[in-house]
């Protein structure tokens, strides 16, 4: 394989890791796991998010406590992503959406971008310095949850902000039988 090629591979390699690195933030904060949450950043990187700025342990604690006293569910959705890497260091922008259903059955949504810093120490890229640029944010109105009055919609497992959500299964199985739905 010629160098350019394997160059050019390496970058993907590195992009991918990266995305991995946001996908770890995100998937962490809603299912409250901090082990995996704090796996996305080095230990000595600067968080601004809000009227937060700080380290990504204090970090995981406030946005875990607003989080479980304010919302039911939440998901942090990664968007449009760019990214520029230069050595050991990429600078990337991520567009987000995040919504919560909230306590009071309201839906609280709302979108900006993750402007990182990244550096890969120890061969691993993990997030050094995050701003986070809220753009937009409001409340949706108040509707019932979709298939609520499904029955056993639930029986292959409840979506959980904890290790006990049906993600983290291993292996994945199908705790009911095949069925076919009747009129066909």
């Amino acid at each position: 394989m010629d160098a350019e090629r394997t160059a050019r591979l390496e970058r993907l390699f590195d992009r991918q890791e990266i995305l991995e690195c946001l996908g770890r933030f995100s998937r962490g904060m809603d299912r409250f796991d901090r082990e995996l949450f704090l796996s996305a950043f080095h230990s000595d990187a600067t968080i601004a998010a809000g009227p937060f700025v700080g380290s990504p342990k204090a970090l995981y604690d406030w946005a875990q406590a607003m989080h479980e006293e304010g919302q039911v569910a939440t998901q942090h959705n990664l968007l449009n992503h760019t990214c520029e890497i230069s050595g050991h260091t990429a600078h990337t922008e991520t567009y987000y959406m995040f919504v919560g259903r909230n306590r009071d059955e309201t839906n609280w949504i709302a979108g900006g971008r993750y402007i990182d810093r990244l550096e890969r120490r120890g061969g691993a890229w993990r997030i050094a310095l995050r701003t986070n640029v809220i753009e937009w944010s409001g409340m949706l109105p108040t509707m019932p949850l979709p298939f609520a009055d499904v029955p056993d919609i639930f029986a292959n497992g409840a979506p959980s902000r904890s290790k006990e959500d049906p993600s983290y299964q291993r292996p994945l199985v199908n705790v009911r039988a095949e069925s076919i739905p009747s009129g066909e």
